[in-house]
């Protein structure tokens, strides 16, 4: 599952205009991963001149309009949430943010250290925990975190059912799906709805 959670994320920034890199293109059997092998990609976007990294935690594809280079972790458990609790009883999910993971992105890249994104399935829904798990992170070192949800909402959305993508077999499943009617575009469903009604 790590593979598809990987590859909706790599998606995701290249159509932002990010160039991706994945440093690390082995599995790490029989040790722990060093802090820089926590990292799953390194991203940087050419046309983004100075870094701005936005003071909110949960980012949207506006958020990442300035930022110029970040490092990501994609944690791709779709069946859960990740509560406060989840990040303490695994810290790991945590460690590509350590000072050895940064400075190794940092010379990977060049210029000032990267943000630093966690890519998740979803955080509490609201309330106290989604705020604790929030501030957790931010504590933590995170400086953004982007839903699943939101990446694949703005990938079907930008998926048109009138194009071939041969070259990405994600795009094209996106394009099949659609094409047969078991996708819609999210502002499609809401017309849709008021019409019934």
């Amino acid at each position: 599952m790590a593979a598809v959670s990987e590859w909706i994320v790599r998606e995701y920034f290249e159509g932002l205009g990010y160039l991706v890199n994945q440093p690390r293109k082995h599995v790490v059997p029989g040790r722990h991963k060093m802090a820089q092998e926590e990292i799953d990609l390194v991203v940087h976007n050419p046309r983004v001149a100075v870094q701005q990294v936005p003071e909110r935690l949960l980012w949207t594809r506006e958020d990442l309009s300035g930022i110029a280079r970040a490092i990501v972790a994609v944690r791709g458990w779709h069946s859960e949430r990740f509560y406060p609790s989840t990040f303490e009883q695994a810290p790991e999910i945590l460690r590509f943010v350590e000072e050895e993971a940064v400075t190794f992105a940092t010379e990977l890249l060049g210029g000032n250290p990267p943000a630093k994104i966690l890519c998740l399935p979803r955080l509490p829904a609201s309330g106290d925990l989604k705020e604790q798990a929030i501030t957790l992170l931010h504590e933590r070192g995170i400086d953004g975190v982007i839903s699943f949800e939101t990446m694949l909402v703005e990938l079907i959305g930008r998926v048109d059912v009138n194009r071939n993508y041969e070259k990405s077999d994600l795009l094209q499943t996106i394009r099949i799906l659609k094409n047969y009617g078991l996708l819609k575009d999210s502002q499609l469903d809401l017309f849709e709805k008021r019409r019934k009604r």
